[in-house]
């Protein structure tokens, strides 16, 4: 049955639905509807394009590819549309949404295509018969100019239904194996587009992470006879090793001013340090006689999750960088890891080990509230927030391999991201451009 019926009669799940989505502009808080591992979607189709250029087809593609990562949203052919996808009017006066409605279609998307260089697209509630959002666009020759209008409106997408399009907007790194011993760090957008390697030095990179401006990739780096912190200077196009006293270097992390958490040894145990920005060692952040390691700091700079075996094994602690008040997160588990906070500090997603491998686990700092978000098979490992707080990336072996899957932080259904050949690991999202 659909979430949607015709005006004359909207079931009391489908009102709600309808009240949470967004009048243009506006921020709809979606991310409290779709919860529950899966158990609820928005439906998508596209009408028929309007207007017949020779390019409609193309994009449609890239949309759907683009739709296809989307851990909630589920598209719908629309050949199973009663009567057809075409559309009568794809400005929206005297669209009939009935047979939408009928194919349990939620969202509907018209394209109108004005000339070959710009189509005006839309979005409607087809429950309601609402326009939820619209723009023209500019759309360059080739396929990357239909990729790029397709990136721009599944942005704008994101930004009508949740509140946030930078999802689409955003770079993504994570570590790609070439060989034994060999390990790189990548970007890519997360749809793949523009991917490339941007270190090759011998040796491991591991755990990298943006900095705020977009600017630095910093990863752990391994030879074969030091740990070294590894820096990407994106806008030299040079990669370096920053070695320190103690020869370890655990887990970087950029701070809103772009200063560095770290883990480093300066006694027995990895301790967590901060870097100035010239990546020199300033001080402790936090002083334990404990294993201290994988710092993660929300957009404030005032809220540091980090994982500490202070307790016996290792657990996902919080430390309020202006009070110096450490607070235990975890309680249940027995080996909890690689914690990541969200930008606005409220939820701390991270990896506990159970009898079928890991999982990934959120803990609502609000609440108090713990649950489980990945279910596997395989083992899920490294959560990593994106930058809009709302979208999880992690690494699984659920396919027989290392790959990277996205859900959010309510759970869903875990979709790969495209990363290409050979195993990959350690996601870290980088700042959102605008627009």
């Amino acid at each position: 049955m659909p979430l949607f019926l015709p005006r004359r009669k909207i079931p009391p799940l489908a009102l709600l639905f309808l009240l949470i989505l967004p009048s243009p502009g506006a921020a709809a808080p979606l991310m409290g509807y779709i919860e529950g591992a899966g158990k609820n979607t928005v439906t998508v189709t596209q009408a028929a394009p309007f207007g017949g250029s020779s390019r409609a087809a193309d994009l449609q593609r890239a949309v759907s590819g683009n739709l296809a990562l989307l851990p909630f949203v589920e598209e719908i052919d629309a050949r199973g549309v009663p009567g057809g996808a075409a559309v009568e009017a794809p400005g929206g006066q005297g669209l009939t949404f009935e047979r939408f409605v009928l194919a349990g279609v939620n969202l509907l998307i018209t394209a109108n295509w004005v000339d070959g260089g710009h189509v005006e697209m839309r979005c409607f509630s087809a429950g309601e018969g609402r326009f939820l959002f619209g723009n023209r666009y500019t759309v360059a020759p080739g396929q990357e100019g239909l990729r790029d209008m397709a990136d721009k409106f599944c942005a704008n997408f994101l930004d009508a239904v949740i509140g946030n399009g930078a999802f689409f907007r955003s770079n993504l790194a994570f570590i790609r194996t070439a060989g034994p011993r060999k390990k790189d760090v990548w970007v890519m957008r997360p749809n793949g587009r523009f991917l490339r390697r941007v270190t090759n030095i011998p040796g491991e990179a591991l755990s990298p992470a943006w900095s705020p401006d977009g600017r630095f990739v910093l990863f752990t780096h391994i030879d074969a006879r030091t740990h070294a912190l590894g820096v990407w200077d994106s806008g030299r196009r040079t990669v370096q090793r920053i070695k320190f006293p103690g020869n370890t270097v655990i887990g970087p992390a950029f701070m809103p001013d772009n200063r560095v958490a770290v883990s480093l040894t300066d006694g027995r145990n990895p301790s967590i340090f901060l870097l100035n920005h010239l990546f020199q060692k300033d001080r402790k952040l936090d002083d334990s006689l404990s294993i201290d390691v994988s710092p993660s700091v929300d957009a404030s700079g005032t809220r540091m999750a980090f994982t500490s075996n202070r307790h016996g094994n290792p657990h996902i602690f919080l430390k309020d960088l202006r009070t110096g008040t450490v607070t235990r997160v975890t309680s249940a588990g027995r080996y909890n890891t690689d914690p990541s906070i969200s930008p606005d500090g409220t939820v701390v997603v991270f990896a506990r080990r159970d009898s079928g491998g890991h999982r990934i686990y959120a803990y609502d700092l609000v609440t108090n509230q713990e649950r489980q978000i990945s279910f596997g098979p395989g083992s899920d490992e490294q959560p990593e927030f994106a930058p809009d707080g709302y979208f999880v990336t992690f690494m699984s072996t659920r396919s027989g391999q290392k790959r990277i899957y996205v859900i959010t932080r309510h759970g869903g259904a875990a979709k790969l991201l495209p990363t290409g050949q050979g195993d990959a690991s350690f996601p870290a999202w980088g700042p959102a451009a605008r627009g």
